[in-house]
């Protein structure tokens, strides 16, 4: 997945720090993922995200808000009304790059920035929310014993997260004044609502009076019990899948042509994880998959090893002929089943030097219906005609290229 290091300007001249998440493929949309408040751009939950989106065929700006980050500007300066000017300044952004985006997403406080937004930003089809507050005002518990000083002597420096950060009073009357229910409820694109019912910081109320005030189409999605900044890998990979899937819906996004030569298309392999194993897998647009080694070779046995999926290969293949062949016989074939088991583990062989040992499958084929013993003799002939099966048995030629 190339990423592209950017800035761009605000309205009051700061430049914004920001990384474009670009598709290794065809690009077939752009989204915007803006962090919640006093994250950054870089928090994992936005990188597995975009990382996922991407893979996809969807671009992802994810910056930093004014005052954060690498981004200019004095936070203690900021308000809920900036933040709302960073996210049209980086939408303009995209529109002159001839990128305008078709969804937004948003986590926490930038959830609320969002939903206030939305009006501002031409051609959108889809908003995505995470832990999303449905009064922006509700961010200000997190530093309430420091209001009256704040309002006092107008700034004051707050513990947030562990790390300090300067409040104005400006930002504490614009939080409080702003109100998101109208526009929730005139908001005129799909809407995907993901909330943690355990979240601390906001509470899952908020969520429910967001989809409670929105119109169809709408879609809420628990994310169990992640914490409100989706900090285990676990949750933001199941908050990545739900949005990708829940995307191609509403961006009705069309699976790009496949290159010449290669009638099935490509199929892309990523890295997820690069301090373990896990890969993302994806066959165009539509179909994703995820590889991985057991936990006992260093894994997290999130997906089928790569020998898993030559297996998987390989009893598809056998299932589908059996199927067209007796169904172009008109036997009275009712269920095909196959068992395929290996003889090598592939994080054993990744680690050692053998190019002489012999693959062995095994494959049992279950068949059930009224069949004659003719006819299962037969289709156990036919398995041996599957397309994998005489790859695998022959002889293979791979061609590898460092890519320009």
């Amino acid at each position: 997945m190339p990423t592209q290091r950017i800035t761009f300007p605000t309205s009051s001249g700061a430049q914004l720090s920001a990384r474009l998440d670009l598709p290794a493929g065809p690009h077939l949309a752009t989204a915007i993922f803006a962090h919640c408040f006093t994250c950054g751009k870089d928090i994992p939950a936005a990188r597995r995200i975009a990382a996922r989106l991407a893979g996809t065929g969807i671009a992802v700006l994810r910056f930093d808000f004014t005052g954060l980050g690498h981004s200019e500007g004095e936070f203690a300066n900021t308000s809920f009304t900036s933040n709302v000017d960073d996210l049209v300044a980086a939408s303009d952004h995209l529109t002159s790059t001839g990128m305008a985006p078709t969804m937004l997403i948003s986590h926490s406080l930038g959830g609320a920035a969002v939903l206030k937004d939305t009006n501002k930003i031409n051609g959108l089809k889809a908003v995505v929310t995470l832990g999303a507050p449905f009064d922006p005002g509700h961010v200000t518990h997190n530093f309430a014993d420091a209001i009256p000083t704040i309002m006092e002597k107008g700034a004051a420096e707050v513990s947030l997260g562990g790390r300090p950060f300067t409040i104005g009073k400006e930002f504490i009357e614009d939080v409080a004044k702003t109100e998101l229910k109208a526009c929730v409820a005139n908001l005129n694109t799909a809407l995907l609502v993901m909330h943690a019912p355990l979240d601390s910081i906001v509470s899952v109320d908020n969520a429910a009076e967001i989809f409670m005030t929105a119109k169809h189409p709408k879609s809420f999605v628990t994310l169990d019990d992640a914490d409100h900044l989706i900090t285990r890998a676990e949750d933001a990979e199941y908050a990545a899948d739900v949005i990708t899937t829940w995307a191609t819906r509403y961006l009705k996004l069309s699976a790009p042509a496949p290159p010449i030569g290669a009638p099935e298309g490509i199929v892309r392999t990523c890295e997820a994880d690069p301090k373990g194993f896990l890969q993302d897998i994806h066959a165009g647009p539509s179909h994703h998959a995820l590889a991985d080694e057991p936990l006992a070779y260093g894994g997290t046995n999130k997906g089928m090893s790569p020998y898993g999926f030559l297996s998987a290969g390989l009893g598809a293949c056998t299932s589908m002929t059996i199927r067209m062949y007796s169904r172009r016989k008109g036997w009275p074939l009712d269920h095909v089943s196959i068992d395929v088991s290996h003889s090598k583990v592939h994080a054993q062989d990744a680690a050692t030097e053998n190019p002489d040992k012999i693959d062995g499958w095994n494959r049992t084929i279950t068949l059930t219906g009224a069949l004659s013993q003719e006819q299962r003799q037969r289709l156990l002939e036919i398995a041996d005609r599957c397309p994998v099966h005489r790859t695998l048995e022959r002889s293979s030629e791979i061609v590898t290229e460092l890519a320009p």
